[in-house]
């Protein structure tokens, strides 16, 4: 009996003893302007999103020190913000690496639950007014959005990493972005690994369907590595006359919006534009979680970060064009040269 008595002494006095941390609240440090510069938003946008995301955030008590919904989620939005390593996230308030990470975690999948409220198709209205924007800019009737594939690089996977391989020899997720005149990204599927070509993406997500069955009343500007639809419009290859040289050049001005809103998107959040160290299927979670806020920073015109500019060209390389093309297609291309006359 004192023998085990001795041993439980023994080891209570070896027992590590608990570290409660001291924990900061940027919100208490930082103005607007410095709040922006490290994540991405003001102090009113951030309460707003605090009041959004509350119920998923909150913990049914305060056992544990656990973390408030406002600390959970300006650790996210730094995170989203810098692409830093999840311990130097988690050492700007005070907490351990794996922490860090679980709320990252959180976060994102809140934020990716609410992607069908913020990334949708525009209604009527929304689409009369886009289709006059880009009738605008570039004499093409119709156009209702722009789509665009890019690749957000990873760190390589245990799991079927030759598939993740792109054409550059770097590990990604291909994503498919389509966004409208005004820089808001109205559908995204970022779920395929980096080796998936552009036009397989379209033709087995779920905007493809739609467009097929004309369930959307406007037309998709594409590079040539998507197939020429009759909704899909394509650049000419081989252009012979003036008309068709036109029609490349306002194809390749008016598509250009998609390129600077993926670039807009990859440098106000810097965690898209580096390689993220995580599993894919974060990784994609991830990729939604910005594909949100990024609607929600457009929406409310909260500026990018001083140090980038707004138009940034997002760098890819050469599509590799896509083998298929419809008559319906063919017939409705010409048709938009014929129109584009000097």
């Amino acid at each position: 009996m004192a023998r085990l008595i001795y041993r439980l002494y023994n080891e209570r006095a070896l027992r590590c003893e608990r570290v409660v941390r001291d924990r900061t609240n940027p919100l208490d440090m930082y103005n607007d302007e410095e709040l922006i510069q490290r994540f991405c938003f003001s102090r009113v946008e951030i309460f707003s999103l605090v009041d959004e995301l509350f119920d998923d955030l909150r913990f049914q008590s305060d056992r544990n020190a656990a973390l408030t919904p406002t600390l959970q989620l300006l650790i996210a939005l730094r995170f989203y913000a810098n692409g830093a390593f999840q311990n130097t996230v988690g050492d700007m308030i005070g907490m351990h690496k794996s922490t860090a990470c679980r709320v990252i975690r959180r976060v994102s999948l809140a934020l990716s639950r609410r992607l069908p409220q913020y990334v949708n198709l525009p209604n009527e209205a929304e689409a009369i007014a886009v289709k006059q924007r880009f009738r605008q800019a570039s004499g093409i009737p119709g156009i209702i959005a722009c789509i665009d594939g890019t690749h957000i690089r990873i760190q390589a996977p245990s799991e079927y990493e030759h598939l993740y391989v792109n054409r550059k020899g770097h590990h990604s997720i291909n994503v498919q972005l389509v966004c409208d005149a005004n820089y808001k990204i109205i559908n995204v599927v970022a779920r395929w690994p980096g080796s998936t070509h552009d036009s397989r993406i379209l033709r087995e997500s779920e905007l493809f369907n739609q467009f097929e069955a004309r369930g959307v009343n406007g037309i998709l500007l594409g590079d040539s590595g998507y197939p020429l639809k009759r909704w899909l419009l394509t650049p000419l290859l081989n252009p012979r006359t003036q008309q068709e040289q036109r029609y490349n050049a306002a194809h390749t001005t008016t598509r250009s919006i998609v390129e600077r809103c993926i670039g807009v998107l990859k440098r106000r959040f810097h965690c898209l534009h580096g390689e993220t160290r995580m599993h894919p299927e974060r990784a994609c979670t991830v990729i939604a979680a910005c594909t949100v806020l990024h609607n929600i920073a457009m929406k409310k015109r909260i500026p990018l970060p001083r140090h980038d500019p707004l138009l940034c060209q997002d760098e890819e390389a050469p599509a590799i064009p896509a083998a298929q093309e419809d008559v319906a297609g063919r017939l409705v291309r010409a048709h938009v040269v014929n129109l584009l006359r000097a």
